[in-house]
């Protein structure tokens, strides 16, 4: 529900700020600003995305935890379609991402509303093993073959000489 709320919003918002500052500074001055607010957005974007790689890199080749600079990341290109995104609102929240102590503050709050259920590093491929309740005896039915019933199209491997 806040969803649909939010995607009713923030349109209702935009288009009266455009009308505020249209009607203050004038039509291509409006325009104007948001082509440049759109490429300075997109310089510091790229930038931040350099910074949070650089210390993304960092976090493994010490073995950290990479989720804040995953999530950093995230909140950056997130930044970046706010920017790209024609509005003043979407700017506004578009830049305040792009600091550094906006994104970390974020990231708390985040944090303190999920919760991770598990976190490892390493290349372990096997899948976790689970124990037999009943030891090591595993219950089966088999059917014993005889060589007469097999077939006559060679040996696949699996039948004795």
């Amino acid at each position: 529900m806040w969803l649909l709320a939010l995607f009713i919003a923030v349109p209702l918002i935009e288009i009266a700020l455009f009308i505020q500052v249209g009607g203050a500074i004038g039509l291509s001055a409006t325009l104007a600003i948001v082509v440049l607010t759109a490429i300075a957005g997109t310089w510091l974007v790229r930038s931040q995305v350099i910074m949070e790689m650089e210390q993304l890199r960092d976090g493994f080749r010490e073995l950290l935890n990479p989720t804040e600079s995953l999530a950093h990341g995230a909140m950056i290109l997130f930044s970046g379609a706010l920017l790209l995104t024609p509005g003043f609102f979407t700017d506004a929240v578009g830049f305040a991402l792009l600091v550094p102590s906006v994104r970390s503050a974020v990231f708390r709050y985040l944090r303190s509303r999920f919760q991770v259920q598990g976190f490892s590093m390493g290349a372990s491929t096997a899948p976790p093993r689970r124990e037999n309740p009943r030891g090591d005896v595993v219950e089966g039915e088999f059917k014993e073959v005889s060589a007469a019933k097999t077939s006559t199209r060679g040996n696949s491997g699996w039948t004795r000489h």
